[in-house]
C-alpha cells in the first residue's frame, strides 16, 4: 500500500532459482472455455479494511456475500485506525471500543470471517500485523526490534592514567521512521517519542583514535575489554589528543502503522532471525488457536504489504555476519559512523558500501527466507508486494508465494509502483500468475467520482504491463446498515468499491470483464515486448495502443488497447502468419473472425478499430479457411436510421431525494436540471419510452450516445445487459418490432453529487481537516447516529466518515445524454 515510496524503478538482479510450489499450475481447460467461463483464478480479490473498532459479523456475512454476488474471488484483511488522514486518526465517540486488533473480541470476528468464507466459497486472507506497515506489533519488545547504533565519545589528553566511564548515548527518544503518526496523546502529527530508545542499549565496542585526521586502522585501541560491569575503564593514555567512542545500539522505535493506537508496536528486527521468528510464531500461532482446520483450506494467505518501516543501522549479530560475508572485521570501522576517515577516504567508502550490502543481504537471507518457511509450515501461501526495501527484487521472489505488485489512478493514467522490475523478476521465476494491489486511488482522483469506465484504461494498461490478476484497493468494510450510505472509507485513500457504492449491482459488467481478461491472460507464458512481435500503425487519431503477447500451445493471444480516452483506427502488425486472426471482445464475451487481413514479411496485418477505451483479444488458433465470397470487414460502418426522441418518463428513487416521477421531453444532464431532487440525486433512476422502428430487417443496432455511467437495457422485456464502456451500443436485431417497441435504460451516476447537496444543508456533524488536504474526516459519532435518532438537518441523506465537499464543489456530470437513435449495418 506504497504511499509515499520513490517511484523511480530499480534494476533488478534476476537469480536463475528452482520454481519451488509456489508456482501456480496452467489451467486445464481450454482457452475458449476459460474465456466464456473464467475459471475461480479469473476472479479478482479485494484488499477488505476493517477501519478501527467499526466492525460488525452481520455486516462481515454481508459484504461477503456481496463480493461473491458481483465475481470476487476473496479477500486480504487489513486492520487499520479508524481513518487514514493519511496518518492513523481516531473518530471519538465509537461504540464498539473494545474491539482492538489482534485481541478479543476481534479474533472472534475474524473467525466468523473464515467460517463465512467457507460457505461461501472465498479465499481470506491478512496482513501479517495492524495497520499497512509492515511486521511487528505490542507484541515486539525492544531488544527484538529495529535496531540503531549509537555512539557517545570523550575527549581526552595523552600521557595520563584515565580512570572512569564514558556516558552511554542519549538518542532523541523520537522514533526513527519514514513518516510521523497522528499522535493522540498530543494532537500533533509527529515521529512518536519512544522511551525505549533510552531504556535499552546494548554496547558494540568502546574504541580510540587519534581525535583528528585521517585514522589508520593500527591507530584504533580497542578498549572494549577493559569496560567493567559497573561501565568503568582504566587506560593509560598515549601522548597525544584523542577521542574515545562508546558504540552501543538501541530500538529504532520504528512503529507499525496506521492503525489503532491501542494495537501499535514496534517494528521487528527484520535481520534477526530469532526476532523474526518471534514475531511470526506469534502471529501464526494465533491464527492457528482461533482458526484451526480452517487454516491452510480457508485462511489460505499471510500478507506482507510494500515495505516503508526504513533502514536500520545494525542488528545483533551485525559484526559476525559482517565479517564472514565481507571478509573484514567491522569494528576498526564503526567511527566512520561518527563521521571519521579510517585507513583512507576510498576503504572508509568501501566499508560504507559493504555495510550496505551486509544490510542488503540479510533482508533476502533472513528476513525473507524466514516469513517464508514459516508461513509455509503453517500451511499458508506468503502473499508480498516485494519492493521498497533494502534488497533486490529478483533476490526475494523465489521466497513469495503469490507476487504482488501495485498501480495507482493518477490522473485517470496507470500509475505504476515498482511494477517493471517486479513482473520481470516474477518472469523470470516462473510465475504464471502476477497480482496488483489496483486501482490504488489519491484524493486527488477518488472522491466518489470513480467509476468502472473510468478505471478500464487504467486496468487495461495494467494487463499490458504483464499484471494478470487484480486486488482492489480496496474495500472499506461497513459496519451499518444498508439504508446508511455510501457508509465507511479508509479515510482519504483508495478507489471507493463496496456493495453501497451506486454502481456496484451493474458494475458486475465491468467484473465479468475482468474475470474474462485475466482468465486469458494468465494462460500459457509471457512472450514480452518487442516491435517485431506487434506494431500498431496508427491511421485515425492519436492512439496510445498498448499490447501483451501470450502464447498457450498452438494458440497466440494478444491482449491490444487503446488506453485513451478518444477513438482511433490503426493497421496492427502481429508476428504470426499462416492463421486466421479471431477478435475476441471481453466486454461482451463475443468471439468472431478477423476476414480483413493481409500476410506480408511473415507477419499478419489486421485492421483494427477502437472505441474511446477500447480493448480486444486478437487470438489465432486455426489455420486460415478457405473462402471464395466478399471479405466482410472487420468493422463494418453503422449507418443511423431513427432517433429515439422521447418523451421520456424517467423515474428516480425519492428515498435519496429524487422525484418518483418526471418526464423530459428531452434528453438533459441531471447536474443542470433546476430540481434540488435531480441536480444533487445519485443513485439509479429508470428513462422509460416508446417508439416505433420503420426497419426490422438486418442487423440493428440501439445506440445511446453519451451515458453518465452505467446504464442497463430493456427492450421489450429483454434484458440486454449493461452498458458500462464505449461503444454505448447493444445489438436488438430479433428484439426490436415494427410498433410499439417499449423501452426502459436504467442509469446510474456516482456519489459525488448527493454528497455535495447535502453540503446545502446545516451541518450535522463535525468535521476535522485532512492533514494533506482534500477535505477531512468525522471528528466524532454524533450522538443522532449512536442513538439512532432521526437527523437534526433534514434535508441530508448521505454519511460517511470523510467529506471531500463543500457547497460551492462542481457537480458532475450525470444521466442519459444521448441521443439515442437506431443503427443499421
Amino acid at each position: 500500500m506504497m504511499k509515499f515510496h520513490s517511484l523511480i524503478s530499480i534494476s533488478v538482479f534476476v537469480i536463475c532459482a528452482v520454481v519451488v510450489f509456489t508456482v501456480s499450475k496452467a489451467p486445464a481447460g481450454n482457452i475458449e472455455e476459460d474465456f466464456l467461463t473464467p475459471p475461480d483464478s479469473g476472479r479478482p480479490r479485494t484488499l477488505w479494511m476493517w477501519m478501527g473498532s467499526n466492525i460488525n459479523k452481520q455486516a462481515i456475512t454481508q459484504e461477503l456475500e456481496a463480493m461473491k454476488e458481483s465475481g470476487l474471488g476473496g479477500v486480504t484483511m487489513f486492520s487499520l485506525s479508524d481513518t487514514c488522514t493519511p496518518w492513523a486518526g481516531n473518530i471519538g465517540n465509537s461504540p464498539t471500543l473494545q474491539i482492538i486488533a489482534f485481541r478479543e473480541p476481534w479474533w472472534q470476528l475474524v473467525r466468523h470471517t473464515a467460517e463465512e468464507c467457507k460457505r461461501l466459497g472465498l479465499e481470506f486472507g491478512m496482513h501479517n500485523c495492524p495497520g499497512y506497515e509492515s511486521s511487528g506489533g505490542p507484541w515486539v519488545t525492544p531488544e527484538l526490534s529495529m535496531q540503531q547504533i549509537i555512539w557517545s565519545q570523550k575527549k581526552v589528553k595523552g600521557l595520563q592514567k584515565f580512570s572512569g566511564s564514558i556516558e552511554r548515548a542519549q538518542p532523541d527518544l523520537r522514533a526513527v521512521q519514514p513518516f510521523p503518526v497522528f499522535n493522540p496523546k498530543t494532537g500533533l502529527v509527529e515521529k512518536p517519542e519512544v522511551s525505549a530508545r533510552r531504556e535499552y542499549y546494548k554496547d558494540v565496542a568502546l574504541l580510540a583514535l587519534p581525535a583528528e585526521g585521517v585514522v589508520p586502522k593500527e591507530k584504533i585501541i580497542n578498549l572494549t575489554s577493559k569496560m567493567t560491569a559497573e561501565d568503568t575503564f582504566d587506560w593509560d593514555v598515549p601522548d597525544g589528543n584523542w577521542i574515545i567512542y562508546r558504540f552501543g545500539h538501541t530500538t529504532m522505535g520504528a512503529m507499525i502503522q496506521p492503525c489503532q493506537w491501542q494495537a501499535i508496536g514496534l517494528e521487528c528486527d527484520k535481520m534477526s532471525r530469532e526476532a523474526v521468528e518471534f514475531h511470526m510464531n506469534h502471529v501464526l500461532g494465533e491464527i492457528k488457536r482461533r482458526l484451526g482446520t480452517l487454516v491452510g483450506s480457508v485462511f489460505t494467505h499471510l500478507h506482507f504489504d510494500s515495505y516503508e518501516a526504513g533502514e536500520p543501522s545494525w542488528t545483533p549479530k551485525m559484526a559476525d555476519e559482517f565479517k564472514s560475508r565481507r571478509g573484514y572485521e567491522l569494528i576498526p570501522y564503526l567511527p566512520a559512523f561518527a563521521g571519521r576517515t579510517i585507513e583512507s577516504q576510498e576503504k572508509t567508502n568501501r566499508f560504507r558500501s559493504d555495510f550496505s550490502q551486509t544490510i542488503r543481504d540479510l533482508y533476502r537471507d533472513i528476513y525473507y527466507p524466514t516469513i517464508s518457511r514459516l508461513t509455509r509450515e503453517a500451511g499458508l501461501k506468503l502473499s508480498v508486494e516485494p519492493y521498497g526495501g533494502p534488497w533486490s527484487i529478483g533476490e526475494v521472489i523465489p521466497n513469495v508465494d503469490i507476487v504482488m505488485t501495485e498501480f495507482w489512478t493518477w490522473g485517470g493514467k496507470f500509475g505504476p509502483v515498482e511494477v517493471a522490475p517486479t513482473v520481470d523478476a516474477a518472469w523470470a521465476s516462473g510465475r504464471r500468475i502476477i497480482e496488483a494491489e489496483a486501482f490504488t486511488g489519491a484524493p486527488a482522483e477518488s472522491q466518489w467520482t470513480e467509476f468502472p469506465g473510468w478505471l478500464k484504461p487504467i486496468g487495461d494498461a495494467a494487463f499490458c504491463a504483464g499484471i494478470n490478476r487484480f486486488c482492489f484497493h480496496r474495500w472499506a468494510h461497513d459496519p451499518w446498515s444498508d439504508d446508511i450510505r455510501p457508509g465507511m472509507t479508509m479515510g482519504q485513500w483508495g478507489t471507493q468499491f463496496n456493495g453501497k457504492q451506486t454502481w456496484w449491482k451493474p458494475g458486475r459488467a465491468w467484473i465479468d470483464y475482468l474475470r474474462r481478461c485475466q482468465a486469458l491472460l494468465q494462460r500459457g507464458k509471457p512472450i514480452g515486448w518487442d516491435d517485431d512481435d506487434f506494431k500498431a500503425n496508427v491511421t485515425d487519431g492519436k492512439p496510445d495502443i498498448r499490447y501483451i503477447h501470450r502464447q498457450d500451445g498452438d494458440a497466440e493471444i494478444y491482449f491490444v488497447a487503446n488506453i485513451e480516452r478518444s477513438q482511433a483506427a490503426a493497421l496492427c502488425s502481429f508476428a504470426v502468419s499462416g492463421r486466421q486472426p479471431e477478435l475476441w471482445d471481453p466486454v461482451w464475451g463475443t468471439m468472431r473472425d478477423l476476414q480483413e487481413n493481409e500476410t506480408k514479411d511473415g507477419k499478419t496485418i489486421v485492421p483494427l478499430e477502437f472505441a474511446p477505451c477500447q480493448s480486444f483479444f486478437v487470438v489465432f488458433r486455426k489455420q486460415i479457411p478457405p473462402h471464395d465470397g466478399p471479405v466482410i470487414k472487420n468493422f463494418p460502418a453503422l449507418k443511423k436510421v431513427a432517433d429515439v426522441n422521447g418523451p421520456w418518463v424517467v423515474n428516480f428513487d425519492s428515498k435519496w431525494g429524487g422525484p418518483a416521477q418526471v418526464t423530459f421531453g428531452k434528453l438533459e444532464d441531471w447536474a443542470k436540471r433546476p430540481e434540488a431532487g435531480i441536480k444533487y440525486y445519485s443513485g439509479t433512476a429508470v428513462y422509460h419510452t416508446n417508439f416505433d422502428s420503420q426497419v426490422t430487417a438486418g442487423r440493428i443496432f440501439l445506440d445511446l450516445g453519451e451515458i453518465r455511467y452505467l446504464a442497463r437495457i430493456i427492450l421489450n422485456g429483454k434484458d440486454l445487459g449493461v452498458l458500462w464502456t464505449p461503444p454505448w451500443q447493444v445489438e436488438i436485431t430479433g428484439i426490436v418490432k415494427e410498433k410499439a417497441n417499449k423501452l426502459e435504460i436504467e442509469v446510474t451516476n456516482v456519489w459525488a453529487n448527493r454528497l455535495i447537496g447535502d453540503e446545502q444543508e446545516p451541518a450535522d456533524c463535525q468535521w476535522l481537516p485532512g492533514h494533506m488536504g482534500y477535505g477531512g474526516y468525522l471528528k466524532e459519532f454524533p450522538e443522532w447516529f449512536i442513538k439512532n435518532q432521526p437527523r437534526p438537518s433534514k434535508g441530508r441523506y448521505c454519511f460517511t466518515t470523510w467529506n471531500y465537499f463543500n457547497k460551492d464543489s462542481p457537480l458532475v456530470s450525470s444521466g442519459l445524454l444521448g441521443p439515442v437513435t437506431l443503427l443499421t449495418q
